[in-house]
């Protein structure tokens, strides 16, 4: 569970979230909110763009949608990332992850 202190911007392309990545972990897994961005664990390593598919993956499983409905806006080279996510509201995005206020 993550609170509602984690900053996400819903604009007209979509959602935008940071993310704080964490790559060569045991397993997948959201870890909390890290300097004001949504931490997640991924086994892949940081090569060959392996964690950043293993984090659109992760997360497109864990909302349910198609993984095109994701993308990297910004850090695609970096552990923190921009990421926009889109047909997906903010009150869905919260419900999903189960973000609580």
């Amino acid at each position: 569970m993550v609170d509602a202190s984690l900053p996400l911007r819903e604009t007209r392309d979509g959602l935008k979230v940071r993310l704080h990545v964490q790559p060569r972990a045991r397993r997948c897994e959201i870890s909390g909110v890290y300097n004001g961005a949504l931490k997640i664990k991924v086994p892949a390593p940081p090569v060959d763009d392996a964690a950043n598919s293993a984090v659109i993956g992760y997360l497109a499983s864990l909302l349910g949608i198609s993984k095109s409905k994701i993308s990297i806006l910004s850090g695609a080279k970096s552990r923190d990332k921009v990421l926009l996510i889109t047909n997906i509201s903010l009150k869905d995005f919260h419900k999903k992850m189960d973000i609580h206020s």
